[in-house]
């Protein structure tokens, strides 16, 4: 009888604990980002203008258009919002894995990646152009085809790098990890320029005054597909 009431009172010791992780995993809504893809989701050093603190790296706060639509969501939700500053590589494993609930991360909802994960409807759609420096001589490019020859790469294990196939004669580089990683290259003359989404451009070019991009008339540029373009919010398969 002993040996039955001690497991009986640790089922229910456990029970209790796992329902009180359950009940607070509940009240908060986990996201995912980078923190490093501005003007979507960058770092900064104190809650100015709606930060939110990170929740993986105390003292450093994200914001961003990112951080802004994940606060609406949680509050539409009624929960505490958690941002969690990962690789982008790392994001849809976290994700799959149960570490965030959501991704968002400037993320695009691609058909290889709705194979992994789901994702809502978009919530920004954008163009593509080509960040440089200015007095580049590739600064008053009108099309994609001027770029013959140009030392071009895009973040690694994104659309922006497969694109660069579209350019008859390119010299594609070897894909970077990050934006930072790419614009730091670009302004030491390592490559001539890289690939982003014009948002992301803007906010370069803003914080860099060597820096400018080049974007393309309809038919010039790159060809795309909405899903490529369109940036939404990734979801376990069949999340609630």
């Amino acid at each position: 009888m002993k040996k039955i009431l001690k497991f009986l009172m640790a089922f229910v010791l456990t029970f209790v604990f796992t329902m009180g992780i359950s009940h607070a995993d509940e009240d908060t809504f986990k996201v995912g980002m980078e923190v490093n893809y501005a003007p979507f989701n960058f770092s900064q050093v104190n809650d100015a203008n709606g930060a939110v603190e990170i929740k993986n790296s105390k003292g450093e706060f994200a914001n961003g258009y990112d951080v802004q639509i994940a606060k609406k969501i949680a509050d539409e939700l009624g929960k505490k919002l958690e941002i969690y500053k990962i690789e982008w590589d790392g994001l849809p494993p976290a994700l799959t894995s149960g570490k965030i609930d959501a991704i968002i991360a400037g993320m695009s909802p691609t058909a290889e990646r709705r194979k992994e994960i789901d994702f809502t409807n978009s919530y920004y759609i954008s163009d593509l152009v080509i960040v440089l420096k200015k007095d580049s001589s590739f600064a008053k490019a009108k099309s994609i085809a001027d770029f013959k020859d140009a030392k071009i790469t895009g973040q690694l294990n994104t659309f922006h790098y497969t694109v660069l196939d579209q350019i008859d004669g390119v010299n594609k580089q070897a894909a970077m990890e990050s934006f930072p990683s790419m614009i730091s290259a670009t302004k030491a003359g390592n490559i001539d320029g890289y690939v982003s989404e014009k948002p992301g451009a803007m906010s370069a070019v803003s914080a860099n005054e060597d820096l400018t991009y080049v974007e393309f008339e309809k038919g010039k540029g790159f060809k795309t597909e909405t899903d490529d373009t369109s940036i939404a919010v990734g979801l376990r398969k069949n999340s609630p």
